[in-house]
């Protein structure tokens, strides 16, 4: 039998070297993509996760919005023959105790309509009635009718919009969202301040900036603005933001929260000019 020759012996240790080497990168290839999967899996269980756990807060939103709008019903219903019954008594009476008396009656049953309307607007399931919307008229017409209130309190209103910042969408809704930014603002602002109104306008979307120069948001407090019944006002239902959510959720918008630089804080409702629709909230 031949011997090996040292050509055969070098080419045949090559060839081994060459294996080995396309065993050390196929081992490599084969770590790297191990490794790969796995934070594929991590990444993708995390956020199975998340959509999970707001999946259940859905859930617990829609249960306890049917119940609130059962809740409501019920109120507003027995809220109107009292109130009926209480015009018909403030004209029999006329003592100036009894009417004192009556004067508190009636701010209770004012407050009272205030959270049964802030309950059915959050539960309301309408769908958006679109049409072309003025937000700059809308924004005047805020304006003037809370001018008093804004004198009283002394706090200085720039609206900076043009007649252009317009938007496809539900002109009530708006209406409703605008108010509730408006008077977050003054509520923020009891001993005067600065409220700045501005828009602004592009192909893909129209952004509207409520800015107050109030003390600005707290961290863990900014982060739950928008949940349904947190509020750190005393007596305030907690709705009020949830339904500038729910309005601009519908719309396919959105609205935020952040600290302006110069001090207060700046709510900015984003409205897409030709994203579809969505459906509202269940």
């Amino acid at each position: 039998m031949p011997q090996p020759t040292n050509l055969d012996i070098t080419s045949h240790n090559a060839d081994l070297e060459t294996i080995l080497e396309a065993w050390q990168e196929a081992t490599r290839r084969l770590q790297s993509t191990h490794e790969s999967l796995r934070y594929e899996v991590r990444r993708l269980t995390d956020e199975l996760e998340v959509k999970n756990r707001e999946l259940a807060r859905k859930n617990r939103l829609a249960d306890l919005g049917q119940m609130a709008s059962h809740v409501a019903h019920e109120v507003r219903n027995s809220l109107v023959p009292m109130t009926l019954y209480l015009s018909l008594l403030r004209r029999r009476l006329s003592e100036e105790s009894n009417l004192e008396i009556m004067d508190k009656l009636d701010s209770g049953f004012s407050a009272l309509e205030v959270i049964v309307n802030d309950l059915l607007q959050f539960t309301s399931q309408n769908e958006p009635q679109l049409s072309a919307v003025s937000v700059s008229a809308i924004v005047e017409e805020i304006c003037g009718s809370l001018a008093p209130q804004m004198d009283a309190q002394g706090i200085e209103c720039t609206v900076e919009m043009v007649e252009s910042d317009g938007v496809n969408a539900d002109r009530n809704m708006m209406r409703r969202a605008l108010l509730n930014l408006i008077l977050n603002a003054l509520d923020v602002m009891p001993d005067g301040g600065e409220l700045v109104i501005t828009a602004c306008n592009s192909d893909e979307s129209l952004e509207i900036e409520v800015a107050d120069s109030g003390p600005g948001l707290d961290r863990e407090i900014g982060a739950r603005l928008f949940e349904p019944f947190f509020s750190t006002k005393s007596g305030g239902t907690g709705l009020g933001l949830a339904i500038v959510d729910r309005i601009a959720e519908v719309h396919g918008g959105r609205v935020t929260a952040d600290n302006c630089a110069e001090g207060g804080a700046a709510f900015t409702l984003t409205l897409p000019r030709t994203r579809p629709i969505t459906e509202a909230a269940a």
